[in-house]
């Protein structure tokens, strides 16, 4: 039978046409949610100058954070610790502010301040600032460049994290493909070392995230991994309570694989495996979203806007990822190592996997509109583009998934209109395959079949029987190959069910590396929150302002963050930071400023920095003639002919 792959129809154009345009529709009314905290302010303020040692330092965040006594640290210019390490807990309704009280008597000179812990959706935070007491000093204080949660240990860890992912899908979605889809699949040998396997990589990996954990969130040393004091404190986080929740949970899990592969495969009695069946989709069922659950609990979901919708959607979006995904791998499994799968068996899977794609398109419409919040956010911030990339990898997949449910349809459907033209292919086939059948009559199946041929193998030695030993081999292994070959239908199904397992796997991985990601809109709003708090300025405080620009062209978003200290009437030192949306230096080929000050009719007086480095510039005496409240006003130019003005008031003085 001569097989044409199946061109793709309007139905699939439809269904991506119907996604695109719900998630146009939840996007642009999205309000910003919170998740993935962020420090919005500080006091005192980054590169402020002040008269008097302050009695302490607060930070402010965007959400909750869990503190230790090592989570602020401040040091004097020599590096040595100035703070009492006593953590205050200054929140007060919506507001999250942790403060560390100061010693008396500090010096003059420049201090700073380093902060790590760990969000409420487990993914630890760290940064560091500087403020000076009357003013600026040299300082001797080296922070470590090493991102939390990055390094080696950081790389393993998120290692671990997609491993634990890959096994969940492994575990569940075959466990769910054998009992939706495939009962007889239960004892068939491949399919079970493929669930069990997936069972021993969940199990694994999370235990190796339960050592990491402590020095993922802390020093960053591998060493750290086996300290039980440092495991102690993981188990009293959250964190820690649902890895231990999920390896108990696996506990179950295990009972519920020895009695798939075990008792239910040994069920004869119709209405015994019936019963059996439904006992084991209930518990399965139970076991698998409790193990979906630990994640919820400990991640982005957990955190935030709507938390009690946001964790029942998370754990349908894994259950749904595990039973498409999974049971893809389950039945690719299958293809190749028991082609005798009936087509019953890949319709009912290709009717799980289109139940599978409707839950997952709900539920990731309904993440994305959480953790993005705008258009501006999706394609401006790292968060959104491996969201759009994600989405493009699920419409792909999808596509594929199309084309091999055209090849189900065609699974054992009998051609009778090209009876005449298989006719003459069928001979072929025979043809090319006689000379295996003339092999396999002359090579005896065992030296126990026929007496004379036993004596035979006798006589020749152990290496006669070797080599008919190896040729029996490859007999067998060449008449499955051709009657595997023999059904073209079953070979296009393998192919595409190979592609979408391959495109599958990718997915997995950008999903694990989303998981991790900074969500889009915390950028956009703890920006607004420092942008609003540092439009006034104080006596002994500089003046510190942030403005988002666009001017429209190629790499043209992005936020200014202006510095004038003191602050004071007289002579200021101005920085000015230009970053990209993701919070990295832009280099732009120009920046202009000028202060008015329209109430006295003063200005504009034009000042123009000096490029220091990649997104940073200055200037050095910029006078301020009188207080009052100012204009600022900062032209920022991305291109030759893209450029744009932005403005803020602010009290001076």
């Amino acid at each position: 039978m001569r097989a044409t792959a199946p061109r793709l129809g309007t139905a699939l154009t439809r269904l991506l046409l119907v996604t695109a345009a719900l998630l146009g529709t939840l996007l642009a009314g999205a309000a910003p949610a919170s998740a993935h905290a962020a420090l919005t302010g500080s006091d005192p303020k980054d590169g402020a100058v002040v008269a008097t040692a302050p009695k302490d330092v607060n930070l402010t965040f965007s959400e909750q954070v869990a503190m230790s006594t090592d989570s602020i640290r401040v040091l004097d210019p020599a590096g040595k610790r100035v703070d009492t390490g006593e953590i205050r807990d200054l929140c007060s309704g919506s507001i999250v502010k942790y403060g560390v009280g100061l010693r008396s008597g500090l010096p003059e000179g420049t201090y700073t301040v380093a902060w790590q812990t760990v969000s409420a959706d487990s993914h630890p935070i760290a940064g560091a600032f500087t403020f000076s007491i009357g003013a600026p000093s040299q300082t001797s204080v080296a922070l470590p460049d090493r991102e939390a949660g990055g390094g080696l240990v950081g790389a393993l860890y998120g290692i671990a994290r997609y491993v634990s992912y890959a096994g969940f899908v492994v575990l569940v979605g075959g466990g769910a493909f054998v009992l939706a889809c495939w009962p007889r699949g239960a004892g068939v040998r491949p399919v079970q070392r493929l669930v069990v396997r997936g069972w021993l990589t969940l199990t694994a990996a999370t235990l190796v995230m339960l050592l990491l954990r402590n020095p993922y969130t802390g020093s960053g040393e591998l060493a750290d991994a086996f300290d039980l004091g440092g495991l102690k404190s993981v188990l009293e986080t959250k964190t820690g309570a649902a890895l231990i929740s999920r390896l108990m949970l696996l506990g179950a899990a295990a009972l519920f694989v020895a009695v798939l592969f075990g008792a239910y495969t040994k069920r004869t009695d119709e209405k015994e495996k019936k019963d059996l069946t439904f006992g084991l989709a209930i518990g399965g069922t139970v076991v698998a979203a409790g193990i979906a659950g630990t994640w919820a609990l400990a991640e982005h979901a957990s955190t935030g806007l709507q938390p009690g919708i946001a964790m029942p959607a998370d754990i349908l979006h894994l259950l749904a990822v595990a039973a498409w995904l999974g049971g893809l791998t389950a039945l690719l499994v299958a293809l190749y190592r028991a082609p005798d799968i009936e087509r019953a068996a890949v319709e009912r899977f290709s009717k799980v996997a289109f139940g599978s794609v409707i839950v997952l398109a709900a539920t990731g419409l309904y993440q994305s509109w959480r953790q993005v919040g705008s258009w501006s956010a999706l394609t401006g911030t790292s968060y959104g583009q491996l969201l759009l990339v994600k989405v493009g990898l699920v419409a792909v997949l999808v596509g594929i998934a199309w084309i091999s449910r055209r090849w189900t349809q065609r699974l054992g459907a009998p051609a009778k209109a090209e009876a005449v033209e298989d006719t003459a292919e069928d001979v072929e086939i025979v043809e090319n395959v006689d000379d295996i059948d003339d092999i396999d009559e002359e090579i005896p199946e065992t030296a126990a079949d026929d007496s004379e041929e036993g004596n035979q193998d006798a006589a020749v030695g152990p290496e006669r029987a070797a080599q008919l030993a190896r040729q029996r081999a490859a007999v067998a292994t060449a008449r499955k190959k051709r009657d595997r070959d023999a059904d073209p239908e079953r070979s296009g199904l393998r192919r595409s069910v190979l592609t979408e397992t391959v495109v599958a796997v990718v997915l997995l991985a950008v999903t694990t590396v989303l998981t991790s990601t900074e969500p889009g809109r915390t950028e956009e709003e703890a920006g607004r929150s420092r942008s609003t708090s540092g439009s006034t300025a104080v006596p002994d405080r500089p003046v510190d302002i942030r403005l988002p620009f666009d001017t429209g062209g190629v790499d043209g978003k992005g936020t200014v963050r202006l510095s004038l200290a003191p602050g004071l009437t007289g002579a200021n030192a101005l920085h000015i930071y230009v970053d990209r949306p993701n919070g990295r230096p832009l280099d732009v080929p120009e920046i202009k400023v000028a202060f008015t000050l329209k109430e006295k009719n003063v200005g504009p007086l034009p000042v123009a920095p000096d490029r220091i480095q990649t997104g940073h510039w200055s200037a050095s005496g910029v006078q301020i003639p009188m207080a009052g409240e100012w204009q600022i006003q900062v032209t920022v130019r991305t291109s030759d002919i893209d450029q744009t003005t932005i403005d803020k008031n602010v009290k001076i003085g």
